[in-house]
């Protein structure tokens, strides 16, 4: 029985029909979730929707939580102290919070507003968490996983960008807050408008006033095309030599 829920639960990119039938599922209640948190106030549909979907995602969280041992062969029964503490079982959990406060609430009516007077600031602050639940569509996508493939197979190379990109915004703005000193209330300001000007968004809050400062601003945001470029050609070309490999 455990072998087979585990098999639906963690082959999302099996074709098997159980398992996309639950993919697909699951799916949808992700985007029901996100209904209420578009609304400022919950009315009865909207807060049974939010009792139901969190009542599922609990359902599937604890589901993969006994299953962790198969999930995590390697560790044994320790896998089901580690599996809380993988990154979508921490987004699962997160995310959980505000159904959990709002089932509680809704069992002990108005004793959780005695004993806890913040329940209702609780479910606010919960509500943010709710949000990253989005993240769990993340789960029953085949082309994610794909992309984190390239992103292992290719990490060097974003690496050695990365170290480019912090190279090339620290000596612009070193370049920018000498040249004009006195456009710039701290050297953290120069950092910002050089990430801007790499990311060529140019927010206009920060802009060179000197002939000289305008010049340093067209040479880095030339360069930051470029810099910017690196990163998609590196994961593009990857993407599609793992895609080429998988047809093999």
């Amino acid at each position: 029985m455990r072998k087979r829920l585990y098999n639906i639960l963690h082959h999302s990119n099996s074709n098997e029909l159980p398992t996309t039938l639950y993919d697909g599922f699951m799916i949808i209640i992700i985007i029901i979730s996100i209904i209420p948190l578009c609304f400022k106030e919950l009315n009865n549909l909207l807060i049974m929707m939010k009792v139901i979907t969190g009542v599922i995602f609990i359902i599937d969280y604890l589901l993969r939580w006994i299953t962790a041992d198969l999930a995590m062969p390697n560790h044994g029964y320790r896998s089901f102290i580690y599996y809380p503490l993988t990154p979508f079982a921490l987004i699962d959990l997160l995310s959980l919070l505000a159904p959990l406060t709002l089932l509680i609430f809704m069992v002990t009516g108005s004793q959780a507003l005695i004993l806890f007077p913040s329940t209702f600031l609780l479910l606010r602050l919960f509500r943010l968490f709710q949000a990253l639940r989005i993240l769990k569509m993340l789960r029953y996508s085949k082309n994610f996983f794909t992309i984190l493939e390239v992103l292992h197979r290719e990490k060097q190379s974003l690496l050695s960008v990365c170290y480019i990109v912090v190279g090339y915004v620290i000596i612009s703005a070193l370049i920018m807050f000498s040249v004009e000193p006195h456009n710039f209330d701290s050297f953290f300001d120069a950092v910002y408008w050089a990430a801007t000007v790499l990311t060529t968004v140019g927010y206009g809050d920060i802009h060179p006033l000197t002939n000289l400062g305008k010049l340093v601003s067209i040479v880095s945001s030339l360069l930051g095309i470029a810099v910017v470029a690196l990163p998609a050609g590196i994961i593009t070309a990857g993407y599609f030599e793992v895609l080429n490999e998988k047809k093999k």
